[in-house]
C-alpha cells in the first residue's frame, strides 16, 4: 500500500508541476462589514449553503449595518398607484389601509404575524395594489422596516408601480444565483426594501416550492418588522398556497360586483383556517358597501379600472 500511496502522491507532483500551478483552490470571500459597538438588537440568522458566500452575523452587528449592504435604488412610483408616496396624508384609500393596519395588529396580539401573503381569486382584483400600500402605511410608523416581495413570478407588477428593475430578484435567488442582500433594493422612503421577481422562468411553481423561500424568510425576518409577500391569484394556479407555508398568515383580496361567489370560496379553502387573517374588498364606493367588521374596503371605484 506504502508503493501505491507514493506512486499517486509522486503523479499528482508531476502533473501540478507540469501545470504550473497550486493544488490548493482560491475560494472567494465576501468583504468584511465593519462591526458596531452597541447592536440595537441580536440578529439570528441560520446558516445555510448558497452559491456566494454570506457571513454569519452576530449579535455585534445592528440590522441597518447589515442591509447597508443593500443596492441603492431610484425608484419612480406610479402615483396613482401608490397612495402614500404623492406627499398627501389624507388621499383616497390612505385612511382604509390606516385602519387595515390596526387590525393585522390587533391579530399580531393573538398569534405570531410577521410574514404576511397577499393575494386574490383571480387576476385583476388588487392584490398588487394592496400589498404595496399596505407595505407603505406600515412603514409609516416611526422605526418600522418593511421588506415587500414580488413573489408573483408569472405576472410581477409592484416593480412597474414602483419604478424601478425587474431583477435581480427572487428567481435569481431561487436559483442560486444571488444571494438576498444583492436582490433587495433600498429606495427613496426610509425603512422600506423592496424585492422584485426576476427573471422570468419557464415553471415558477418547481421554484416557489423549494425550501430556499423558506430560507429565504427564514434568514431575513428578523432584520424587519413585516415582511409582505404579493403572490399570484390563488384559484388557477398553485404557488400561493406553496408561497403561503412561508408566511405567517394569508390576506385574501376580492374585488365588489366581479369576484364570483364560488371562486372566492374556492381561494379561502386553498389555505388553512389559522393562517388566514382577513379579506379585502376592493373597488367599493363609501355609499354602496358599509363597514363590515371582517371585511376592509382597500380603496375607492375610478375611473381607471383595477388594479392588480
Amino acid at each position: 500500500m506504502s508503493r501505491i500511496h507514493e506512486a499517486l502522491k509522486k503523479a499528482e507532483q508531476e502533473r501540478v508541476a507540469a501545470q504550473g500551478g497550486a493544488t490548493q483552490p482560491t475560494i472567494a470571500t465576501a468583504p468584511p462589514i465593519e462591526p458596531v459597538v452597541e447592536a440595537s438588537e441580536p440578529i439570528d440568522i441560520v446558516s445555510r449553503s448558497v452559491a456566494a458566500p454570506v457571513p454569519d452575523f452576530g449579535a455585534s452587528y445592528s440590522p441597518e449595518a447589515i442591509l447597508a449592504r443593500c443596492p441603492q435604488f431610484e425608484w419612480k412610483p406610479d402615483l396613482s398607484a401608490m397612495l402614500f408616496m404623492n406627499g398627501t396624508d389624507n388621499g383616497k384609500g390612505t385612511e382604509e389601509y390606516r385602519t387595515l393596519r390596526s387590525r393585522l395588529y390587533h391579530l399580531r396580539e393573538k398569534m405570531t404575524l410577521r410574514t404576511l401573503l397577499v393575494t386574490s381569486a383571480l387576476p385583476q382584483e388588487g392584490k398588487s395594489f394592496t400589498a404595496s400600500n399596505l407595505a407603505q402605511v406600515l412603514v409609516r410608523q416611526h422605526g418600522r422596516r418593511v421588506l415587500l416581495i414580488d413573489g408573483d413570478l408569472r405576472g410581477p407588477r409592484l416593480h412597474q408601480m414602483l419604478g424601478t428593475s425587474v431583477g435581480p430578484g427572487l428567481s435569481e435567488y431561487l436559483q442560486g444565483k444571488n444571494d438576498e442582500f444583492s436582490i433587495m433594493q433600498r429606495g427613496p422612503i426610509e425603512n422600506l426594501y423592496f424585492v422584485p421577481s426576476g427573471a422570468s422562468i419557464a415553471d415558477p411553481s418547481e421554484l416557489v416550492g423549494s425550501e430556499r423561500l423558506k430560507t429565504l424568510v427564514d434568514r431575513l425576518e428578523s432584520l424587519f418588522d413585516w415582511i409582505i409577500i404579493d403572490s399570484p391569484p390563488a384559484v388557477p394556479l398553485s404557488d400561493a398556497s406553496l408561497l403561503a407555508k412561508a408566511c405567517d398568515g394569508v390576506l385574501i383580496v376580492v374585488r365588489s360586483n366581479s369576484t364570483p361567489s364560488d371562486i372566492a370560496r374556492r381561494a379561502r379553502m386553498e389555505f388553512p383556517d389559522q393562517v388566514l387573517v382577513g379579506v379585502v374588498l376592493n373597488g367599493t364606493s363609501r355609499d354602496s358597501v358599509p363597514y363590515a367588521r371582517y371585511y376592509y374596503e382597500a380603496y375607492e371605484k375610478n375611473g381607471n379600472g383595477a388594479k392588480s
